[in-house]
């Protein structure tokens, strides 16, 4: 505190660089970033849990299981438009109903598999997703060639899957995909916390919302979907 008067007295201001206050930011950052992710998965819950065996039933009978999906793609597009341009209320907003359509997408999870399987499973994956979130928080080594590895992969189980569906509808190439997309998601996991606290780095217009904002959004992603993989290989079905 008498360095602090003492530079006062003497007009010598304490200069702050950017990478000091960005320093500040990232814990900011990924706290939030969590949080976002904690509240969306609680309103996907909310929704997946609330909505009836008629409707849920209905969304996999009807073409409004498309429309959800279509939908859901559109939020993203634009949310994203909205993050580009340091608008984190729209944002905000978006995430909200995105998360609520997506649990009333999974709403059908409790049609095919027995509660205490999809309990279990919820709780593995959330062990599963801790430890390498905290992995990718603490670790020093570069993970973006483990991202570029996993997003491929990512392009490959979608490509593969939709073939599957549309043409072959195998089981046994079914269980290879959900295989592989567990450790594609147990990668994007670890690689997007550390791409959270590098988007903070880099970024020089975006404030701490938007940031918190979108790496909540992709955490979410990766929760979700490593959910249902495990799901789909280890589910109890009815």
């Amino acid at each position: 505190m008498d360095n602090f008067n003492a530079n006062f007295e003497n007009e010598k201001p304490i200069v702050v660089s950017m990478e000091q206050v960005k320093s500040l930011i990232i814990p900011q950052v990924i706290a939030k970033s969590f949080l976002f992710m904690f509240c969306a998965l609680l309103i996907t819950a909310f929704a997946a849990y609330t909505t009836d065996i008629q409707t849920a039933y209905h969304l996999v009978a009807s073409d409004s299981f498309y429309v959800l999906i279509f939908a859901e793609i559109a939020i993203v597009l634009v949310s994203n438009y909205a993050i580009s341009k340091n608008i984190p209320i729209l944002a905000a907003v978006l995430y909200g109903v995105y998360s609520y359509l997506t649990g009333m997408t999974l709403s059908v999870i409790f049609l095919a598999y027995t509660t205490a399987s999809i309990t279990s499973i919820f709780l593995v994956t959330a062990a599963v997703f801790a430890i390498m979130a905290i992995y990718g928080l603490v670790t020093d080594t570069d993970l973006s060639s483990v991202g570029n590895i996993c997003l491929m992969g990512l392009i490959g189980i979608v490509l593969v899957g939709f073939v599957n569906i549309m043409v072959l509808d195998s089981e046994i190439l079914d269980t290879f995909i959900c295989c592989i997309g567990v450790m594609v998601f147990v990668g994007l996991t670890a690689y997007d916390t550390q791409k959270i606290k590098e988007r903070v780095e880099n970024t020089t217009d975006e404030d701490v919302l938007t940031l918190a904002l979108f790496g909540g959004f992709e955490l979410y992603l990766d929760f979700v979907n490593l959910f249902l993989k495990l799901l789909r290989l280890f589910g109890k079905k009815k």
